[in-house]
């Protein structure tokens, strides 16, 4: 683990773990921190995994420059060039993965294949909608433990874990999270999906009815989207259902490499 400094001078801290062939990078959604796929670990047995805390968020700095996607892809691009990573898998999750999408439409020659769970490249259902107008309206008001206690509950799996993340989201200040959720709902990236190249999962709980519509828009632009739901799993797929989602990942990368060393064989 450790820190490395972006253009703008910015520390970004990261975690680099196991020894693979392919690099795994996991992106979380606001606040929440590299902690939020801690339960993905046991995936370092067969790949290296990249965890970050983006600018702001946990162990990582921030400047005066506003919170942007765009930003936080050119931070993840400068990562993996001080890092000597040339290509990566991103699994981005919640608006995590709205970040994984802006950094494979601008730096599409780094990313593989993209993991995307509980994705939407807007927000334009009204539950959605809610949701980060509160966290809004929360940060504004100085909510942060709030915050911290609420996101905690919806993805604990023990008493322990819980306390790490409200710890982990309370390293968050309420402005920085405020700018957090304001690009998230002002961001829109469906007219750019078609300019995708990496191949797309989409992992959805079964259970996470207000965002299984999103799957539509990927797949009217790219209809090779492969779509996975997780049985009897809300939107808290990593934490609530790590097992499952590090098999999907495994098995998406697996099929995905063995595709490739097939078209590169002189025998195919």
């Amino acid at each position: 683990m450790g820190f490395v400094k972006t253009k703008d001078n910015v520390k970004i801290f990261y975690r680099l773990i196991g020894n693979g062939p392919k690099t795994i990078l996991f992106l979380h959604p606001p606040g929440m921190g590299h902690v939020t796929f801690k339960q993905q670990l046991p995936l370092c047995n067969q790949y290296r995994l990249l965890y970050l805390d983006l600018r702001g968020n946990g162990n990582s700095g921030r400047s005066d420059s506003p919170i942007s996607f765009p930003l936080l892809a050119k931070d993840i691009y400068e990562v993996c060039q001080q890092l000597n990573i040339e290509n990566v898998f991103i699994c981005g999750y919640s608006n995590g993965a709205s970040i994984a999408l802006e950094t494979s439409i601008t730096y599409p020659d780094m990313v593989e294949g993209l993991i995307l769970v509980g994705a939407f490249p807007k927000v334009n259902s009204i539950l959605l909608y809610s949701e980060f107008l509160l966290g809004i309206l929360a940060s504004h008001l100085n909510g942060m433990e709030l915050i911290a206690k609420v996101i905690a509950k919806a993805h604990a799996y023990s008493n322990e874990y819980g306390e790490e993340i409200s710890s982990y989201i309370m390293k968050t200040t309420p402005e920085t999270l405020k700018e957090y959720y304001k690009e998230g709902l002002r961001y829109n990236c469906t007219e750019r999906l078609k300019d995708i190249t990496s191949p797309i999962l989409l992992v959805y709980g079964e259970r996470d009815y207000y965002v299984h519509h999103y799957q539509n828009e990927f797949l009217s632009l790219l209809p090779e989207t492969k779509v996975v739901y997780v049985t009897g799993a809300r939107h808290q797929v990593p934490t609530k259902y790590p097992n499952e989602l590090n098999i999907i990942i495994e098995k998406f990368i697996e099929k995905l490499t063995g595709n490739l060393a097939d078209r590169k064989s002189p025998d195919h």
